[in-house]
């Protein structure tokens, strides 16, 4: 629901509101931030600090000018050098051995961000997991609290069903089994 106003019938938490438990997992996940990074070896850093500075636009400005300069020089239109490079071969040289450079750089960052992006997608899973299983005894506690004080409800089906544990491994099963089954399915439609 909404107020007359158009605004929210609930205000906004104010700046700083955040409970405890919360602002310490977000001290504790930027000190773990911050402690990861500086425990990077020096070459990844370096190799960030590379990929940082390549996705700047003044890396995009200098290069600009570098290059307009270089070839205004070599095509005779700034006469203030003699010319030193007339076909451009070096430049396009250059050009494309930091490209290559560039790109390693960039991957090496990629690689570096994929595997925390992994471990936090590992940790994700683990508290989702911890998170089921809390659920599903809450509602096996509720239950039984209902059973002990006589109440009846008519979704004793779907309660039954919620107090039962999730195997993790066969709901990854039954995604393989689901997955492979498209595929066959898919493979069919392309052989008719």
């Amino acid at each position: 629901r909404r107020l007359m106003s158009g605004g929210p019938t609930v205000e906004p938490p104010q700046p700083g509101s955040l409970n405890s438990a919360l602002a310490r997992n977000i001290a504790a996940l930027e000190r773990r931030r911050r402690d990861e990074a500086s425990a990077a070896p020096r070459n990844e850093r370096a190799a960030q600090a590379i990929s940082d500075f390549a996705g700047t636009m003044t890396f995009v400005y200098l290069h600009l000018a570098i290059f307009a300069l270089w070839i205004a020089i070599n095509v005779g239109w700034l006469p203030i050098l003699p010319k030193f490079d007339e076909s451009l071969v070096v430049l396009a040289m250059i050009a494309s051995v930091e490209a290559i450079f560039i790109s390693t750089f960039v991957l090496i960052s990629q690689n570096r961000m994929a595997a925390q992006a992994e471990k936090r997608a590992e940790l994700d899973l683990q508290i989702s997991l911890l998170a089921e299983h809390e659920i599903t005894k809450v509602v096996a506690m509720v239950d039984a609290i209902a059973d002990h004080l006589g109440v009846r409800h008519e979704a004793r089906d779907e309660v039954d069903e919620l107090k039962r544990d999730v195997a993790p491994e066969n709901v990854l099963d039954a995604i393989s089994e689901r997955e492979e089954e498209e595929e066959a399915r898919d493979a069919e439609r392309k052989a008719d």
